[in-house]
């Protein structure tokens, strides 16, 4: 997983609330465990008409979003069924970070699993950010994972609570895998002792 410190991106506006994973990622395409290649299905509904045609008037199919990393979006993001193809289609579409004022709760444990920082800031701040993000892409926001701020384009800065073990992970891009890989020495020797102590297992 990618270390997450500092991200300097384009922010995309999407005000809407209760975006859930099946607007994020359909159900159709949940066949893969590939987490790679769900980038260009990602709010495949909202991107694409019937016939496979962009709908120019979405976010993301707007020039100054095609290379979007933060989304601003409205309440309740990532709500619905708890399929981990929803974070892991933002992170190949080039999402690194969504702030909100809430998330659904699997959604949100998936992100930090998947190297992608969910922020979770009071309303009035998220009206500024998302004003923000409507400037295009001239106007970039940054993400300061260690001081755990983000940066408006005008330079207005807002502080966010981060869990501190989540903060450590994310900054050292651990995953479940990595954590346990940080244990290797002591489970190797641990295995070293049991089969000297018990050979016959």
């Amino acid at each position: 997983m990618d270390k997450f410190t500092t991200l300097t991106g384009i922010a995309a506006p999407m005000p809407l609330v209760n975006i859930d994973t099946d607007m994020i990622i359909p159900k159709q395409f949940l066949k893969t465990i590939q987490r790679s290649g769900l980038g260009v299905n990602l709010f495949d509904e909202m991107r694409y008409d019937r016939d496979g045609n962009e709908i120019p008037d979405f976010v993301l199919n707007q020039p100054a979003y095609r290379q979007a990393q933060i989304i601003v979006a409205g309440d309740n993001f990532g709500c619905g069924s708890s399929r981990e193809h929803a974070p892991w289609a933002l992170l190949d579409f080039g999402i690194r970070c969504v702030i909100s004022t809430s998330f659904a709760d699997i959604f949100f444990n998936n992100c930090f699993k998947n190297g992608i920082l969910p922020i979770v800031l009071p309303q009035d701040a998220v009206d500024v950010l998302m004003e923000d993000a409507r400037k295009g892409a001239n106007a970039r926001m940054t993400v300061d994972l260690e001081n755990q701020t983000v940066t408006s384009s005008d330079g207005v800065v807002f502080s966010f609570e981060m869990d501190p073990f989540r903060k450590h992970c994310l900054l050292n891009g651990l995953d479940d895998i990595g954590l346990t890989m940080e244990k290797a020495p002591r489970i190797e020797s641990f295995e070293t002792q049991m089969a000297q102590a018990r050979p016959w297992v």
